[in-house]
């Protein structure tokens, strides 16, 4: 970010600077103040820029905090494991954020989403027309209640079979996938750690691997992909 706003922003992520809620308010004061208060989706995808964090729900803007080191050590980890995974499989594509993906009321900025090769007509320049098959939200303080909430309920609604739910502060995960009634289960790791994905098939997940971050290379070869 080479704008005075984007290097705020990049100060206000710094752990411990600010207390949450005090660092939530200047965020919201630091962010573009010229939004209005309501807007078509297409006019929200015009208004908002790359150094833009935000989302709109119901025809409103909803602005979020940007993320942390942490978690983009996570997301990039998970975007190269998943992304070598779809790709050797040829099962469809990653992306990471930011990339939106619009539901019915909603267009959300997932962390990640994968979509297979049979959805690719939902993909626009600009966003995902339509339900991922898969998404992923890594939650920060700020963004818990709406990850494990709003969204949470969303994301059945549409439809996406999976959705995984990526704590680093408790280093805990969470894997829902959808049942026959549209309703969300969750999927447990085996009793070595592991958890096998539905929507991918032959993927599997190593949960210490979120919190470790081992060598992608190494991971890599453990999935059989070299």
């Amino acid at each position: 970010m080479s704008s005075l706003r984007g290097q705020l922003l990049e100060m206000l992520i710094e752990p411990g600077v600010l207390p949450e809620e005090l660092r939530w308010r200047v965020l919201e004061t630091v962010q573009p103040s010229n939004r209005p208060r309501r807007m078509t989706y297409e006019e929200f995808l015009a208004w908002a820029d790359e150094d833009t964090c935000a989302e709109w729900v119901n025809g409103e803007v909803v602005m979020h905090s940007p993320a942390s080191d942490h978690h983009q050590d996570i997301s990039d980890f998970l975007t190269s494991i998943l992304r070598a995974f779809v790709e050797t499989r040829r099962l469809g594509i990653i992306r990471s954020a930011p990339f939106q993906m619009r539901l019915a009321h909603s267009g959300r900025e997932p962390d990640l989403l994968y979509l297979a090769y049979e959805h690719l007509e939902r993909r626009k320049g600009t966003y995902l027309d339509g339900p991922a098959d898969l998404v992923i939200e890594i939650m920060s303080p700020e963004s818990a209640a709406r990850d494990r909430g709003e969204k949470f309920y969303e994301y059945a609604e549409a439809g996406i079979p999976e959705y995984w739910l990526i704590d680093p502060l408790r280093e805990q995960a969470d894997f829902y996938q959808l049942d026959a009634g549209g309703r969300y289960r969750s999927a447990l790791p085996d009793a070595e750690g592991i958890y096998r994905s539905k929507v991918l098939p032959g993927f599997w997940l190593r949960v210490d691997w979120l919190w470790q971050l081992p060598p992608v290379l190494e991971v890599v070869r453990q999935l059989g992909l070299v």
